[in-house]
């Protein structure tokens, strides 16, 4: 039968395999992938779903805070109000007056009303005497300063004008009258009539009115020092300026990655029977809401006076403004409160944000009409990204989701992008298991190429092997039949009969080796042979030794020296006599085959015991020693260091392999070293160590 491995060489055994890899490993590779994909997709479907959550918790929140304000009522705006439920018609102050400004809505800076007239009123501030309404003066001068910002807000956006008269209260503190006392007693809620001739100051008068019994109702004050409002309903056609002053960039400029949008798309119908709901069903929801919402809004309307909804618009100050348009006896005033930006929408939406897992993996930008006027960054952000002012499409990821919140505030709009989309357990388990299965695809490649390698090096070791066993036997048997020849047909003269019988009986020991050798490497393959260990005194392994190789030493030509220490004359080994005495000839016949060229033709025979309680054998020789490279590799099974078609020494590469072998199988060690010795051969040496028998 023909053997395969004779027409594979290493070159052909490594393309074979790399494409017996390349078959497995593509395919698992394409399955990894798919696997690994398919998650990461089901792992952004889950944040797009936390993501429509938090706006939906972010947009009731807001919705909340309108709902709160639109139960305002119009004389909320004013310091004091009358009480509907008092038939007194006893003015207290309204719930907007409080001071400090409570946090509700966050980053509230005050209320504030215009009248028809462009004259600018907020609950804060009292007309008239502030000790009458029990406001300390150090208080009082508080909230004139937050009046006079208010005021200044709203004169830097244009809402209203400034006259010429300065912010000052309407009637001096130190400086009140009679008429005063009057006003201030209406405000409190003293009725009181107004005699005929009682004085009243203009200003004052100006604020006072009077229902048909004569008493003084409490006044709705205006300040005199701001006159002439800008329409409120411009603010619309002007906040495309005004928030491209406060934007860090547009909403289109940073063209946001969308593949995972796009694959959802292309799998919408797949995942329609799901319960999950998809990005684009959410936003028609949100739609369909802020339709319902702005259809829904209609004006409300009271007794007295009809209010229209409130609407929401971004100042260039980087402060909101909430303001609605009433109409009240004919006349329209307007209403609101300016809303710092940042602390607004710290709490409003940052918060919440950060609260959820989704700041650890995304970005949420804020964008007003298009612009960004608000990013905030997640756990992942560098410095670098939070102090710059201006947002690059590098700096964000993958579109995760996309909100606009609910009238009056639609103009807002959420949009999260992934900076980093956590892979979770399924995923980590997923490259686990890429990274075992591809260990494992090199490991099995490697050790496939070796195990085919080391099958053609024994494939090519046997065929060397037949070529070299059928040279040493074929040789010796020559020479003996053609000796035999001689002596048999008396051709021989009686001088050399003797060296011819020398060289046959030399030849046929050579041959007995060589066939021992070959048998005990048979068994010891097939495992059908083990040492018969027996105590063996170390003088007489020394002796028999000397006498089985002495022969095979001076048929060589070659000198022995045995050198014998006095320790070991007591010394006794556990070990099998007959492969001791093996082991010995291999070496010796190693030893006198690569050091037949030698000057000095000796073979020593060293005999020791070593402090480790061990005694070792070392055959020593003056050939030229053992290349350091080869010395791992001369115990190997049909290893020689010769070309086999080059080669000038007979042998068949199995003796020093069962020396190997058969030195562990008895627990023994043997090594090989080159001596230190001076001059042109230094030699080699053989050391075979077994432990002392206890």
């Amino acid at each position: 039968m023909n053997n395969p491995l004779k027409k594979l060489d290493k070159k052909r055994l490594r393309l074979w395999l790399l494409l017996f890899f390349l078959a497995l490993l593509l395919p698992t590779l394409l399955l990894v992938q798919q696997s690994y994909s398919r998650l990461k997709w089901e792992t952004f479907h889950q944040y797009q779903r936390m993501a429509a959550e938090l706006s939906e918790r972010i947009d009731q929140r807001l919705m909340q805070l309108i709902s709160t304000e639109n139960q305002r009522t119009f004389d909320d705006f004013s310091f004091l109000k009358n009480s509907a439920d008092n038939k007194a018609n006893v003015a207290q102050r309204s719930v907007l007056a409080e001071f400090p400004v409570p946090a509700q809505p966050p980053g509230l800076l005050g209320h504030f009303q215009v009248d028809a007239s462009g004259q600018l009123l907020t609950p804060i501030v009292p007309v008239g005497n502030a000790e009458n309404v029990g406001i300390p003066e150090i208080e009082l001068s508080e909230r004139i300063a937050l009046q006079e910002k208010i005021q200044d807000i709203l004169l830097a956006n244009r809402l209203i004008q400034q006259s010429n008269v300065s912010i000052k209260p309407e009637v001096a503190f130190d400086e009140v009258d009679e008429s005063a006392d009057i006003a201030v007693g209406a405000m409190l809620g003293r009725s009181a009539p107004i005699a005929a001739d009682a004085e009243v100051s203009q200003p004052v008068a100006e604020s006072l009115s009077m229902n048909q019994a004569g008493d003084v109702q409490a006044p709705n004050v205006r300040l005199p020092n701001v006159q002439a409002p800008i329409a409120f309903e411009k603010l619309k056609d002007a906040r495309e300026q005004t928030v491209q002053k406060n934007a860090y960039s547009r909403v289109e400029d940073l063209q946001l990655k969308q593949n995972y949008l796009q694959k959802e798309v292309e799998q919408k119908r797949q995942v329609a029977t799901r319960k999950l709901t998809t990005s684009s069903s959410t936003k028609a929801m949100a739609a369909r809401k802020a339709v319902k919402k702005t259809v829904s809004r209609p004006r409300i309307r009271t007794f007295e006076s009809e209010i229209d909804p409130f609407e929401f618009s971004l100042l260039d100050s980087t402060y909101f403004v909430l303001f609605r348009q009433v109409w009240r006896n004919g006349q329209r005033y307007t209403q609101g409160l300016l809303i710092e930006q940042t602390a607004f929408l710290e709490e409003v939406i940052n918060a919440p944000f950060a609260q959820t897992s989704l700041s650890g993996m995304s970005d949420l930008l804020v964008a007003y009409q298009g612009n960004v006027i608000k990013p905030f960054y997640g756990a992942q952000a560098s410095v670098s990204r939070i102090q710059s002012q201006k947002i690059t499409e590098q700096q964000l990821g993958e579109q995760l989701y996309q909100a606009r919140l609910s009238d009056p505030m639609s103009d807002l709009q959420l949009i999260y992008s992934i900076t980093q989309l956590p892979i979770g357990t399924g995923g980590r388990l997923i490259l686990w298991l890429a990274l075992i299965l591809g260990a494992v695809l090199l490991g099995g490649f490697y050790l496939m190429y070796r195990l085919g390698l080391s099958q053609i090096n024994l494939a090519n070791q046997q065929q060397d092997f037949v070529s070299a066993v059928s040279h040493e036997l074929k040789t010796p048997l020559t020479s003996i039949r053609m000796y035999g020849e001689m002596l048999i047909q008396g051709w021989a003269p009686e001088e050399k009969k003797k060296s011819y019988y020398h060289y046959i009986f030399d030849e046929s020991e050579r041959l007995s080796r060589l066939i021992n050798n070959v048998l005990q490497l048979a068994r010891m393959t097939r495992n059908e042979q083990k040492a018969e260990l027996a105590v063996c005194n170390v003088p007489d392994l020394v002796k028999e030794i000397t006498s089985k190789i002495s022969s095979q030493i001076e048929a060589a030509d070659f000198t022995l020296e045995v050198n014998s220490g006095d320790e070991v004359t007591t010394a006794e080994l556990m070990i099998d006599n007959d492969w001791l005495m093996q082991i010995m000839i291999n070496l010796v016949d190693n030893a006198i085959k690569f050091s037949a060229k030698a000057k000095k033709k000796v073979i020593i025979l060293d005999v020791q015991r070593s402090a480790g309680q061990r005694v070792s054998f070392t055959i020593n020789d003056f050939g030229p020693g053992i290349d350091k490279q080869q010395m791992k590799k001369i115990f190997g099974l049909f290893y020689r260091s010769e070309n086999e078609l080059t080669r000038d020494t007979v042998g068949t590469g199995i003796g020093l392999s069962l020396v190997h072998q058969m030195t562990v199988a008895m627990g023994g060690n043997v090594t090989v070293a080159n001596r230190e010795l001076a001059g042109e051969f230094p030699g080699a040496s053989f050391c075979v160590l077994f432990p002392v028998a206890k």
